[in-house]
């Protein structure tokens, strides 16, 4: 169909699993200096990069009879000002007031009728400071290709070289009819055997062979085992918590330098720790304390940079909640982690995701509902690498950017993170009623980054042995000010 694309069946997934208050759309709150960009100086803005940027012009189709995949399709009644909106924080404008309407805007489900993606222009943010919050649902984006969009729809300089950006003209091609839809859809099934075969062998043709992948794929089941109960694993309403911590990424480089592993492991650590202190301070025994995270692994390859849609697999990784010994609890995890990337894991769930491609859609829609009812894992955490160089609207220099990532059924918590020019943000986004006190699991955050980075001092401290003691030179975890 001319003009139409149909989504994925990982894509797909995402949409069937939102129901029951679990929200699948992802977002984020950057923050600036200087003052706002005017509501219309911001829109005109965005205007001009739509172009970049066109799944941001199209909306769901769905196939009548739930006999196929939806589609994209150019919405001809675009509106911006819709899409584009501006509020303001009353006063004093602390961050605590701008963590509060995040949340709300977060608790908010997109509407399907519309492009699927908002822009929030916060004004009032204390400091000479001003916020923007997008949203995007998770069948548009996935976490890499969310970076691909915000380096699009912003700038590398403060003062881009050319004149200002005027909107390109648009002409949204015709929408296609219910019976042109459905017409489609059966079409393709006639077609499907020759193609679910195609499908299924490109699926399992690994690097080397066939049989490689079945392995992958046999390892990555059998890691689909029912994980612990835990005060995290709860059912869950419509509301959001939302809380921002904040780190440098020179230090935990320096623990990964000085105790081995990745970044990802030393992040990992941190989280993990931060779960053991909060699940202890509350009369919670932890010993022997395994829980479950999932952690989304993307596959993204070079040239698809920059295309929507999610290209990403996961690992179930191992969180020994149990050790309080920040150092043997990284060293866990590394060995942990390097024994999951070498078994196949990810490649397993890769070949899992796109074999729903070929299934019906009526039972990819329950398969995709059952999924989050098996709690396979107790919570996310995802880690994306953000552009480690200063990103700019309209002459304004964005200043850090925390990733909100939803909960699904039964999870009542989840940590995002991204790096972003020297910075590692933590986004936590928690159930209302269940995490009353997410802001103690942030703090309890702070300090499992603290006690890992107080383990690798910086070259100074090592040469001064008294000044280790006492202070090692490692920058606190930053978290922001609480009224």
């Amino acid at each position: 169909m001319a003009g139409t694309e149909r989504l994925t069946g990982l894509d797909t997934s995402f949409l069937h699993m939102e129901r029951a208050g679990a929200h699948m759309h992802v977002a984020s709150t950057s923050i600036f200096e200087g003052s706002a960009p005017t509501h219309e100086e911001f829109r005109e803005h965005i205007a001009s990069r739509l172009h970049l940027v066109p799944r941001f012009r199209q909306k769901l189709r769905f196939v009548p009879l739930d006999q196929g995949r939806p589609v994209w399709v150019d919405d001809p009644h675009l509106n911006l000002d819709y899409h584009v909106r501006q509020t303001a924080l009353p006063a004093p404008g602390s961050n605590e007031q701008l963590r509060n309407l995040a949340s709300r805007i977060f608790s908010q489900q997109l509407d399907r009728s519309k492009p699927l993606w908002e822009l929030w222009l916060v004004e009032g943010l204390s400091g000479d400071r001003f916020a923007i919050i997008g949203k995007s649902h998770h069948a548009l984006v996935d976490g890499v290709s969310g970076v691909d969009i915000t380096t699009v729809l912003f700038d590398l300089d403060p003062e881009p070289s050319g004149s200002p950006e005027k909107a390109q003209p648009w002409l949204a091609r015709p929408e296609p009819t219910d019976l042109h839809l459905l017409g489609e859809a059966l079409k393709e099934r006639l077609t499907s055997p020759r193609e679910v075969y195609r499908g299924f062998r490109a699926a399992l043709r690994g690097p080397r062979q066939i049989l490689s992948g079945l392995g992958a794929t046999s390892k990555m089941i059998g890691a689909a085992t029912s994980a612990p109960s835990t005060v995290f694993n709860v059912e869950i309403g419509p509301h959001r918590r939302f809380a921002m911590v904040q780190s440098d990424l020179a230090d935990l480089k320096r623990v990964k330098d000085e105790h081995g592993g990745t970044v990802n492991d030393v992040i990992l650590s941190i989280v993990t720790g931060a779960l053991g202190k909060y699940l202890r301070a509350r009369g919670h025994d932890t010993d022997g304390l395994e829980m479950r995270a999932m952690v989304p692994v993307s596959v993204r390859a070079a040239e698809e940079h920059g295309a929507l849609g999610n290209r990403v697999s996961a690992m179930m990784a191992p969180l020994p909640v149990w050790c309080e010994d920040p150092v043997k609890r990284l060293e866990l995890l590394s060995a942990e982690m390097g024994d999951l990337k070498s078994s196949g894991q990810a490649v397993g769930a890769e070949i899992l995701t796109k074999l729903t491609d070929f299934a019906p859609s009526t039972i990819a829609s329950q398969a995709a509902r059952l999924q989050p009812a098996q709690r396979f894992f107790n919570l996310v955490v995802t880690n994306v690498p953000g552009p480690q160089f200063p990103l700019y609207v309209l002459g304004r220099k964005m200043e850090s950017i925390f990733p909100m990532v939803p909960l699904a059924r039964r999870q009542a918590l989840c940590v995002g993170i991204m790096s972003y020019n020297g910075q590692v943000n933590f986004g936590l986004i928690g159930d209302f009623d269940a995490m009353a006190d997410l802001e103690s699991f942030g703090l309890d955050l702070e300090a499992a980054a603290r006690e890992l980075v107080e383990t690798a001092p910086a070259k100074k401290a090592k040469r001064k042995r008294a000044a280790a003691a006492s202070g090692n030179g490692a920058g606190p975890l930053a978290t922001e000010s609480r009224t």
